[in-house]
């Protein structure tokens, strides 16, 4: 748990970076910039923590979460150029970072006794709501409703999780299978462009 505590503060501080460049590319100013970097980094949990009655949110509880955005936003105004030169290393990043919230998602949604389905789905909210709401406000349609597959890894991530865990497979393993198994699905995604289809 302490790996995926790193991970998860860490996979924080890349969204935030993430959302920070989206705003830069929109020419917002300062203020601007580091709202849409924080928006990214937290939404996803908010939405999630709202949604299952679980208050205060879990970033309220944790001031290192705040203290890697404000570095995230930090980055992205002082090294932006140099950031968007490593493409490549932060989408390992990302999909690192949607694979372990899409688990602290669910097993946040399970120790509250929700539906599997509906835990399955907290995941999914967990790992994409932020990017969904940098999208809006940024005004672009979110990544999840293109064609490319994204929040679909998570769902499939979501689902293996819960059958590992029914079948009784060792928790730490199951987590690891299915970190694995989301990265993997994402990183195959992109290299073979595979892409849901048009609906006409």
């Amino acid at each position: 748990m302490t790996i995926l505590y790193f991970i998860d503060i860490l996979g924080t501080m890349v969204f935030a970076i993430s959302g920070a460049l989206a705003g830069r590319d929109k020419n917002l100013d300062f203020f601007g910039i580091a709202a849409v970097g924080l928006i990214t980094a937290i939404g996803g949990g908010t939405v999630r923590d709202i949604l299952l009655g679980s208050t205060p949110v879990g970033w309220m509880n944790d001031l290192i979460y705040l203290a890697m955005i404000g570095a995230g936003i930090l980055i992205s105004l002082l090294f932006g150029k140099v950031v968007r030169k490593l493409r490549r290393t932060f989408f390992m990043f990302d999909t690192i970072g949607i694979a372990v919230f899409t688990v602290l998602g669910l097993q946040k949604a399970l120790t509250l006794d929700v539906h599997p389905i509906i835990a399955i789905m907290m995941g999914m909210v967990s790992a994409v709501f932020g990017g969904v709401i940098r999208d809006i406000v940024c005004n672009e349609i979110p990544l999840i409703f293109r064609k490319e597959i994204y929040a679909l890894t998570c769902l499939c991530g979501g689902i293996i999780f819960i059958l590992m865990n029914k079948l009784g497979m060792d928790q730490t393993y199951n987590i690891i299978l299915t970190i694995l198994f989301i990265v993997s699905f994402r990183i195959l995604a992109v290299a073979f462009k595979w892409q849901l289809p048009d609906i006409k």
